[in-house]
């Protein structure tokens, strides 16, 4: 009995929390529900559905913990730097979990347990309120059902497909571990978000505080994408079903398998016309906010750079959904963090140099009229506007003259203070941005700060658009050519995208890890889609989704790469005393990265005991995530391991605290 119980503890969390929003309310702020309403009574009218609606929306990034803000989720990537390296980019050092991992059940069984009480009553006409409104409420378990699938999908691929709340017995949870293969998943997800935009409204009851038809359909696009994609650049591997050497095919539920679509190639087919089709209806829907280029002025007057922090995201016509702040009500420190360091998250000097100038030529091209980067003010001079606007320079105002700012504010945006070790002022690559950067002083005040928080914007369904259909035909189409012109003239940037791409090198492209799928430089055109796409969502959390679905990591598995920031070892290290610039290796004092290994700034390469000063490196096994030991013993016949209906991860080991080389 016990282990049945440590089981369902594992595969589905208990009625208890089911009900513990059962509060009789509507706002995005939550409340506490009273402790006497028990489950027969409670799913029976319009603001319970609500209430429990909005108790799961923790499960988006910008409604769980967001303390340093979406602007720091790119981190340990190519995009952007942390203080301290993940351990997945140092094969070995990424071990398989005794216990615990992405192998859960918890948030599913909370919208299982809606879905399975409420739908019932719904059919019958039993619940009490305004029918669209019950709809609606619906529709958003539908679609939250499906963005925890998709958190899955992206960690684990194939995972059990469970629709229902499961009996408290051995046999039924052991059979619900079944791995469903990732393309099943992945048809599961769309099916629910079909559900979902049919029972969402345009515009919520809400508004864009909560989730609507329009989100609904953006995120069709994303996980369609995804899915297509992973597909097209894993073919032939065991981390697609059918491959070989897939581990799924071991076991006698999925020995058979056949795509629905009768090949992999037509289920690439499948997931990228739905892409497209998906986002389409939101691109068309949906104009971009204008961009005035101005960064500074006494009425802070640029719509898309206070877009990123405005206190009321509503009236913005990109924000699909965003989740509002209040003060002394709920609140968040990402203005503070943004005044001075981002809070050890820095951009990469790949990052910076991947923006090209503003005439559409890449900073390499002959007539480029690029500065070059012995400073952070020739760097950004006549580039794209999106670094014009988000990339920080020495001198700069990062509150109003006409406001006055908090305990914690940082008025003059200071040199980089790349010697500092505490995260909340640390400058970890020299560059930072001010993306998500409020002139407000009254954000400023530690721990008070109360702007809103983009979930999802439009700008990336033009985005899946142009990707998608470039990687379903090979041909850019006149939809997809209006989009993107539209994306680079809100960024100041050329609308020749010819020239761009006859003036393209793709050898020199080389320290972006989108230049390449399965260790292969891809084509200028398709390079140039993704560079859009990282230049647009820079920040945005969304580089390492795009980095594993582009299969793009291959190239490290051989050869290391060195993550760098600015060029400390120029002209700006005057900025600096002697005692802001030790270095060495060997030295435990050593506070900036040797100028022998490069001029450039090496966040992970300041000391020789650092794990990742020999560079970052990759597995292929690193893809997808392990699944911990403790779910194959609840869940194996005895001891053996290998009788469990779930199978482990390419790659990696059936065995605790065990790596991949």
């Amino acid at each position: 009995m016990k282990l049945l119980n440590n089981y369902k503890s594992v595969i589905a969390a208990g009625l208890v929390a089911t009900t513990v929003f059962a509060a009789s309310c509507t706002k995005v702020l939550e409340q506490q529900p009273p402790s006497a309403i028990i489950p027969e009574n409670y799913l029976n009218e319009e603001s319970q559905l609500a209430a429990y609606a909005i108790a799961r929306y923790d499960i988006l990034p910008s409604h769980g913990n967001w303390s340093f803000g979406t602007f720091g989720t790119d981190g340990n990537t190519d995009n952007m730097a942390t203080p301290t390296i993940n351990e997945r980019w140092v094969p070995g050092q990424w071990r398989v979990g005794a216990e615990g991992g992405d192998w859960s059940f918890g948030n599913i069984y909370q919208m299982n347990y809606f879905l399975e009480k409420v739908i019932p009553k719904w059919t019958a006409k039993q619940i009490i309120g305004n029918t669209t409104n019950i709809d609606h409420y619906i529709g958003e378990m539908y679609f939250l059902r499906a963005f925890e699938y998709f958190n899955k999908l992206q960690a684990l691929g194939d995972f059990p497909i469970v629709r229902s709340v499961l009996p408290d017995s051995r046999e039924p949870l052991v059979a619900a571990s079944q791995r469903a293969p990732r393309t099943e998943v992945a048809r599961f997800i769309l099916s629910d978000l079909d559900s979902a935009i049919t029972l969402l409204q345009t515009s919520s009851p809400n508004g864009k505080s909560r989730i609507s038809k329009p989100v609904a359909q953006l995120f069709k696009s994303r996980v369609a994408l995804y899915e297509g994609t992973w597909l097209k650049y894993f073919k032939g591997t065991a981390l697609v079903p059918n491959g070989p050497g897939w581990p799924g095919k071991e076991k006698s539920y999925n020995a058979n398998y056949q795509f629905k679509s009768g090949s992999i190639d037509g289920e690439i087919e499948f997931f990228l016309n739905e892409a497209m089709v998906a986002s389409k209806a939101v691109a068309d829907a949906v104009q971009l906010v204008n961009n005035t280029g101005i960064i500074e002025s006494p009425n802070n007057e640029n719509p898309y750079f206070n877009m990123f922090s405005a206190v009321n995201m509503s009236g913005y016509s990109e924000v699909l959904l965003w989740r509002q702040y209040a003060t002394a009500i709920v609140t968040h420190n990402v203005p503070v963090y943004a005044q001075s360091g981002n809070y050890g998250v820095g951009l990469t000097k790949s990052m910076v140099e991947s923006f090209l100038m503003a005439n559409g030529l890449p900073i390499y091209a002959a007539g480029s009229g690029y500065q070059g980067d012995d400073s952070l003010q020739t760097i950004r001079a006549d580039r794209d506007g999106r670094l014009q606007l988000f990339l920080k320079q020495p001198g700069q105002r990062n509150i109003l003259l006409n406001a006055t700012a908090g305990t914690h504010g940082t008025a003059i945006e200071p040199i980089p203070q790349i010697w500092v070790s505490s995260w909340e002022s640390k400058y970890s690559t020299g560059y930072a941005i001010r993306k998500g950067l409020s002139y407000d002083g009254a954000q400023t005040n530690n721990g008070q700060g109360f702007t809103g928080s983009i979930t999802f914007r439009a700008s990336e369904a033009y985005l899946n658009y142009i990707e998608a259909s470039y990687e379903k035909t090979g041909a850019l189409d006149v939809t997809a050519m209006d989009y993107w012109q539209k994306l680079r003239a809100r960024a100041k940037v050329s609308t020749d995208i010819a020239a761009t791409i006859a003036a393209t090198e793709m050898a020199k492209e080389t320290q972006d890890w989108g230049a390449y799928s399965a260790n292969q430089l891809i084509n200028p055109t398709l390079y140039n889609i993704r560079r859009e796409r990282r230049n647009e969502l820079m920040a945005e959390g969304l580089r390492m989704m795009d980095l594993k679905r582009w299969r793009a990591l291959d190239q490290m598995i051989a050869t290391p790469y060195h993550v760098e920031g600015f060029k400390l070892w120029g002209p700006m290290r005057n900025w600096y005393t002697p005692a802001q610039l030790v270095y060495g290796g060997g030295n435990s004092a050593a506070v900036v990265s040797d100028p022998a290994l490069s001029q450039y700034l090496r966040p992970y390469e300041i000391r020789n005991n650092a794990i990742g000063y020999n560079g970052v490196r990759w597995n292929l096994a690193h893809y997808l995530s392990p699944i911990a030991i403790q779910h194959f013993t609840i869940t194996a016949n005895g001891a053996d391991l290998g009788t469990s209906p779930i199978y482990q991860n390419p790659g990696w080991p059936m065995v605790a605290g065990q790596g991949v080389q």
